[in-house]
């Protein structure tokens, strides 16, 4: 069995970004029984906090990723750091960031679907990714996805087919107006793919949008096994990645799938 959490953290325009911080690293204590720990889009700064994007941005390993990685040392884990502002010469990206349990960094996933509609600037703010990331470990494959990504079936399709990913690790800012997609997706796209899928949203309000909270760890039949509500929490619960083998046998969507000309 391995034990995996989804760290929801609070957003208040208030905070400072080491307030953000400093309270991330005591939810992450709070999941130290965890092998694997997922941390949410942008949490430390804000998704519509477009304005301090560039002196919020570091090159990585930076700052905010230095202190996610001596937690995943002290607690012997996996953490994806949610995502951050990746600086990279003159471009940003929205880089989700994968540590090992020494705090090394194992792999960066730079964000491929840029959202621009409904007031969202990424397009303008951001360089898009375009490749597929997964990590092999012995928890399980892992993939890598970030936010709006999850509107889009063929990505996590092809992270499985192409990779053979067993687990989708997918922090994400969530508007609370699109709470509803939020759940379903996360569910259709663990049961699509028969994967266990850890979504880490954020909590609170961001320039007047709130968000959806609602982190969810989800099985590969599409059930919740745990998830919380709009405020912050750590969300754990216990996955066994023989169900993904056990699913996909009983169930063989993967074998049966035909492409039509």
């Amino acid at each position: 069995m391995i034990k995996v959490a989804a760290i929801q953290i609070w957003h208040d325009d208030k905070d400072t970004n080491e307030d953000r911080i400093a309270r991330a690293e005591k939810l992450i204590d709070s999941a130290a029984d965890c092998n694997l720990i997922v941390l949410p889009e942008l949490w430390y700064v804000g998704v519509w906090s477009y304005d301090v994007y560039p002196q919020s941005s570091e090159k990585i390993p930076g700052p905010v990723v230095s202190r996610i990685a001596e937690k995943a040392r002290k607690l012997n884990a996996y953490i994806l750091a949610g995502s951050i502002i990746e600086r990279d010469g003159d471009n940003l990206h929205n880089t989700a960031v994968m540590l090992d349990p020494r705090g090394k960094v194992m792999a960066t996933y730079h964000k491929m679907h840029l959202i621009g509609a409904m007031g969202a600037k990424e397009p303008e703010m951001f360089k898009p990714g375009d490749k597929l990331v997964a990590v092999k470990t012995e928890l399980g494959v892992l993939g890598l996805s970030v936010c709006y990504d999850l509107r889009f079936p063929e990505f996590f399709r092809k992270l499985v087919i192409q990779h053979g990913v067993e687990i989708f690790l997918h922090p994400t800012a969530w508007p609370l107006a699109r709470l509803d997609d939020l759940r379903a997706y996360c569910h259709v796209r663990a049961s699509e793919n028969q994967c266990f899928l850890i979504s880490a949203d954020v909590g609170g309000n961001n320039r007047d949008n709130p968000f959806a909270g609602h982190s969810a760890i989800v099985d590969p039949w599409g059930k919740r096994l745990a998830s919380a509500g709009l405020y912050e929490r750590v969300v754990k619960a216990e996955i066994d990645l023989s169900e993904v083998h056990q699913a996909r046998q009983m169930l063989p969507l993967l074998k049966d799938r035909r492409l039509p000309v």
